[in-house]
């Protein structure tokens, strides 16, 4: 057993390793390589102020959308809008009551109570299941609904841990994976950070989901033709709780495994939203009516890096696909490596791009400490730019906006093939205002966390200050598999490809990481990984797959009804290729009035080619 040093001995310690510090911090930096005729970027960059989301930006929509009747403004509804925005589930939000019930399925969120609705509102949702519509109640606290929703009365809770789902109901039946069945919603041990949950006392039916403990999450009632659930987890404040990387201990992997505690909850609203509106429309999260979205992404972060990094391009030029290369700049040798972006290595970027990959950023100086940088001023500029890494711990002269706003300048000048928008942090360090500062410095797309700790295989929208009531016009696309963790990459396909199945089945994202050190083993997981998803997977940069996303996250879309008629509105304000709808198993595309190259193969509708404005679709619903 190690014994502890003696006071004696640990003073003198102590005090040469501050004398070495104080001396490092005095002695003058490296200069940086130099790259003749470049500085810059001229212009300064400026973080906008936060901006408080609107509400009333999600006012619009069709009758078949679903309604979320807010009773809270300043609640965590931006989640919830974020979520379904992701889930492809059509909706609008409103704070008037007879307004939200003249759809069928409407949402109340994030509470219902006498305290926040009157009585003439309360009385006129207590109908809806029985005229055959969906209500969704969070945190029902009483107003007289309880009956409407089967359950007595309910229970406060901060302790409980896990959702465990009732898959006999049709709602909850795909969700077979014994990840899918469990999730969970708080860490095992307990914080003063964890979630409050409510438990439903009483409920008169088996309920669709129960805590750990046995207690109701979610009950079912079924009213005739209508439906009635009551949520007890607000969901909206735990899609941003993994959204923000603020999970905190929640999730069950860091990478490498299937944690889909996120979308099992969107899915349940989607599935919930198509059982109760007989015209349901959603958007499909894959490109080309595909099953998995596959992105390469490559963190060349080491000497030797870069020049791997073209066996691995060229291999995935042969296989027809592409990926995204996050390249650090590093133009100064420290603690970290030697500069090893030079006059003389640069021409390996043009290479990389010519092969048909994306340059994004891998910051300026990789610092385990970046999370720690303040923000900056945003005049950074190189090469006067020159942060220095001294160990894992110190960091000298480093700011969020000049990892940003250099690396930017100098991939964009020396690759040839314009200015990276996308980034991914050294370590994946996550400082709280990166999302604003990303903004601030024309990067459109994050690869910053993984998906197991963002709780999620899917994209998502990035909030401001990582917090509850602001949004960024930057898109997170989450990591799914990484190089570095377990076993020799090389050994790991087939679990990869196991976890592309799992991911698969509901359209999610795979992203995956590798760092070029080496060739070797991982070139070859690389290539039988193509081999193995490309006939049922789309492949391409994060470049490509986020403007797609950004474009299908603004599209909307609109049902107008006349007997057996179903007229199908979509307005696309962002020029967008190749998107899937699904819509109802009855309805038959009238393909004589469709615009050419849209077709229909079973409830998917595929919209080939690129295509912006309004188009109209028309259908008729078989007997």
């Amino acid at each position: 057993m190690p014994r502890l040093a003696p006071a004696r001995v640990l003073i003198p310690v102590l005090a040469i390793t501050a004398a070495l510090a104080a001396w490092l911090a005095l002695r003058p930096l490296p200069a940086p390589a130099v790259f003749p005729g470049l500085g810059g970027p001229a212009e300064a960059s400026t973080v906008a102020s936060a901006q408080r989301a609107r509400w009333q930006d999600y006012t619009e929509g069709g009758e078949q959308a679903l309604a979320i009747l807010l009773t809270d403004p300043d609640s965590a509804w931006m989640g919830l809008a974020h979520g379904l925005k992701t889930i492809g589930l059509p909706f609008i939000i409103t704070t008037d009551a007879q307004h939200a019930l003249r759809h069928r399925v409407v949402m109340v969120y994030p509470t219902i109570s006498g305290r926040v609705l009157d009585q003439a509102a309360l009385q006129a949702l207590a109908v809806l299941p029985r005229n055959g519509g969906t209500l969704i109640g969070f945190n029902v606290e009483g107003g007289g609904l309880e009956p409407v929703f089967g359950f007595e009365g309910l229970s406060h809770d901060r302790s409980r841990t896990e959702l465990r789902f009732n898959t006999a109901l049709p709602v909850s039946a795909e969700f077979s994976d014994p990840h899918e069945r469990v999730i969970p919603i708080n860490p095992r041990q307990r914080s003063a950070n964890d979630m409050g949950v409510v438990a439903y006392t009483q409920p008169k039916l088996p309920a669709l989901a129960s805590y750990d403990n046995g207690a109701a999450a979610i009950t079912h009632r079924p009213v005739g033709t209508g439906h009635a659930y009551a949520f007890g987890i607000d969901l909206g404040f735990f899609l941003l709780k993994g959204y923000n990387n603020r999970e905190q201990g929640v999730t069950r992997h860091y990478a490498n495994g299937f944690e889909p505690t996120l979308d099992v909850l969107l899915r349940l609203l989607r599935n919930i939203y198509r059982q109760g509106e007989p015209d349901a429309v959603t958007l499909a999260t894959v490109p080309r009516g595909r099953k998995l979205s596959v992105v390469l992404t490559y963190d060349i972060d080491y000497t030797h890096s870069l020049a791997n990094a073209a066996a691995y391009a060229e291999a995935a030029r042969k296989a027809g696909v592409s990926g995204t290369h996050f390249v650090q700049t590093k133009y100064i040798r420290d603690w970290n490596d030697d500069a090893f972006l030079t006059p003389a290595s640069a021409p390996n970027l043009q290479r990389i791009a010519g092969l048909g990959m994306e340059i994004g950023s891998h910051s300026v100086s990789h610092s385990r400490v970046f999370s720690q940088f303040p923000l900056g001023n945003g005049k950074e500029r190189y090469p006067d730019y020159q942060p220095f890494v001294f160990d894992a711990t110190t960091t000298r002269d480093g700011t969020i906006l000049g990892e940003l706003r250099v690396s930017r300048f100098l991939l964009g000048h020396l690759a040839g093939a314009g200015d990276p928008v996308s980034f991914r942090p050294g370590h994946l360090e996550y400082p709280f205002k990166l999302p604003q500062a990303l903004e601030a410095t024309g990067f459109r797309y994050s690869s910053s966390i993984t998906a197991n700790t963002a709780l999620t295989h899917l994209p998502f929208r990035l909030a401001y200050d990582r917090d509850v009531s602001a949004q960024t016009g930057v898109y997170e696309f989450p990591i799914t598999v990484e190089d570095e963790l377990g076993a020799r990459l090389g050994d790991r396909l087939p679990q990869a490809l196991e976890l592309a199945g799992k991911i698969e089945r509901y359209g999610g994202l795979y992203v995956v990481l590798i760092h070029p050190n080496i060739t070797g083993h991982k070139l070859e997981f690389q290539n039988r990984l193509i081999a193995g998803l490309k006939d049922r997977a789309w492949f391409g940069t994060l470049r490509e797959f986020g403007g797609w996303w950004v474009a299908r996250d603004a599209a909307s879309l609109r049902v107008s009804s006349s007997d057996r008629q179903r007229r199908l509105q979509l307005t696309l304000p962002q020029a967008l290729s190749d998107l899937a709808l699904e819509v109802p198993a009855q309805w038959r595309l009238d393909r004589e009035h469709a615009p050419a190259g849209i077709t229909q193969s079973g409830n998917r509708v595929l919209l080939g080619g690129e295509r912006s404005g309004r188009i109209d679709l028309q259908f008729t619903v078989a007997p």
